[in-house]
């Protein structure tokens, strides 16, 4: 993972974008010194998506076993 500024994002975006999607860097934008944001591949995303996914259908089957309504 490697962070730059802002203003790094801004006047490389494309050597970023594409460190991510073919080199699978994560790379984190800060702001005045503070991470603000993340650039990621596809794949990441995807990942992310199926582990929240994962995360919610644990949840609602455990609050179907504790006979509680489901969350949505």
């Amino acid at each position: 993972m490697i962070e730059i500024s802002v203003s790094e994002a801004k006047s490389a975006f494309s050597e970023y974008l594409n460190r991510a999607a073919y080199g699978r860097e994560r790379i984190v934008i800060l702001s005045r010194g503070k991470p603000k944001a993340a650039v990621i591949g596809i794949e990441d995303l995807e990942l992310l998506e199926e582990l929240e996914d994962a995360q919610a259908a644990r949840e609602a089957l455990e609050a179907y076993r504790a006979g509680n309504a489901v969350p949505d």
